[in-house]
């Protein structure tokens, strides 16, 4: 019976959904266009949670559920009756079929356009070869190295190029376990976790700081320095905590690596391009958008100069990880339905703020971001919040002693990084379930452990900071 239930729960559930009439939603002025949503996105969480089709493919069938339900060319029966006030909006369907070829996309693109030069030429070898060499032969401290690595990268390049770039670096190092040892998952977890706990350091590091910095002007300003100043200790004390959990989680059987990384720089003139274009291609991200690029502008150069060459051919292009971009354009999709149909609004203005405690209200909102970040883009999330909590943080006076508005969006900020539970959570997630080297399952005990402690320890840097004055 079991066997069937990942079948039935994920169909019928969301069916029930679609079947109630909109008074049984506890929500005021809801739409037959979000209650769709709401199906889709049930039908989205269950078969991402219980993995009745393959992970990729359930971000195929949100697609085109959401372009057959709630589009305006949709399935003409999915259209009757739009002119009754309580139908709603139908969503234009090229900004549906257009998270196939969003931003992020490109970026991945890129990401794996560097990685398979890097290791196509041997690049990624000898990065590992010489980035590694201080950190010694026990696999605790070579992964405490990665994590490192990649989360001081991370707070100045996109997470996702940082993860794609690392994980090239990664391959010959997981070549070293057997194919039982759990050293492998750490291996695997412990780049998309650096990644995501990184980029918070710096408001450049994730685009939900930077949404956050938005909101925190005047009274309430934050520059880049003060920014780092709290940001850097809690990157740190984050990254202990993650480097211990996955090494307490899954322990390497191996007690020594020898990592004894052969091989040279290659010389030729391919191997010199691609040296060039992935130097350049970071130090145009570590430049931030001072050259008047942004970093998904920025990602499709090295795809241009590696076809342009012929370093990367069509028999290479057969190898890229489309699963993955669907994957992540399937979670893209997901978040313009839950934000251009209004559901996420109506549910986060649903809930009844100025009747609780300050306290409770900093908890329901840390962990309501935490949440939806798991299943939506980080920025969807910080979109969506940020400007509710600066109207909620000016309005509810009980919050003043405890640093107001800015202590609010400072926490919701970190929590939008925060949620990194699934392969959908993060793009960085999704790189590395791509691997094969980690299950959603272990990818989510971690991620869950970490998100909590994550948000609780905000709030403890929070306090510290408002007892210090720096802020409130």
């Amino acid at each position: 019976m079991r066997q069937y239930m990942k079948y039935l729960i994920p169909t019928v559930i969301p069916l029930i959904i679609l079947l109630l009439p909109l008074s049984a939603f506890p929500f005021e002025g809801m739409t037959i266009i979000q209650q769709r949503v709401i199906a889709i996105f049930l039908l989205a969480a269950l078969c991402w949670v219980f993995e009745p089709i393959p992970i990729y493919a359930t971000s195929v069938v949100i697609i085109v559920l959401e372009l057959l339900m709630v589009s305006d060319k949709g399935f003409i029966l999915f259209k009757m009756n739009q002119d009754a006030p309580d139908f709603g909006e139908l969503l234009n369907y090229s900004d549906i079929m257009a998270t196939f070829a969003s931003p992020i996309i490109m970026l991945f693109l890129g990401g794996f356009f560097l990685a398979m030069a890097a290791t196509k030429y041997r690049l990624d070898v000898n990065l590992a070869r010489v980035l590694l060499k201080p950190f010694g032969t026990n696999p605790k401290f070579v992964m405490l190295g990665l994590m490192l690595i990649t989360g001081i990268f991370s707070m100045f390049m996109s997470n996702t190029a940082t993860t794609a770039m690392m994980l090239s670096i990664l391959t010959p190092v997981i070549a070293v376990f057997g194919p039982k040892d759990p050293g492998r998952v750490a291996f695997a977890l412990c780049i998309p976790i650096a990644a995501n706990i990184g980029g918070i350091g710096t408001p450049i590091g994730t685009p939900p700081n930077a949404i956050a910095l938005k909101y925190l002007v005047g009274d309430n300003l934050i520059t880049f320095g003060e920014w780092m100043a709290f940001g850097v200790p809690f990157v740190i004390v984050m990254m202990a905590l993650a480097w211990f959990l996955i090494t307490y989680l899954y322990p390497a059987k191996q007690t020594t690596m020898n990592l004894d990384i052969k091989g040279k720089f290659l010389k030729t003139p391919k191997a010199i391009m691609v040296y060039i274009t992935f130097a350049g291609t970071i130090l145009l991200w570590l430049m931030g958008s001072s050259h008047g690029m942004n970093s998904y502008t920025v990602a499709l150069i090295p795809v241009a100069v590696f076809s342009l060459t012929g370093i990367i051919n069509k028999e290479d292009l057969k190898k890229i990880s489309w699963d993955v971009l669907w994957l992540v354009s399937g979670g893209i999709a997901l978040g313009l339905a839950l934000d251009k149909t209004g559901l996420a609004k109506l549910v986060v203005h649903s809930i009844p703020f100025d009747a609780y405690s300050p306290y409770v209200v900093l908890f329901g909102a840390a962990f309501l971001c935490l949440v939806m970040a798991n299943f939506m883009s980080h920025t969807a999330t910080a979109n969506l919040l940020m400007p509710i909590m600066a109207a909620l943080g000016t309005s509810m006076t009980s919050l003043t002693p405890l640093g107001g508005e800015l202590t609010l969006i400072l926490i919701v900020t970190f929590a939008a990084s925060l949620g990194m539970s699934l392969p959908i959570s993060t793009p960085p997630n999704a790189l590395a379930h791509a691997t094969g080297n980690v299950e959603s399952n272990q990818m989510a005990k971690t991620g869950v452990i970490l998100g909590v402690v994550g948000v609780l320890l905000s709030f403890v840097m929070v306090w510290i900071l408002h007892t210090v004055g720096h802020i409130g």
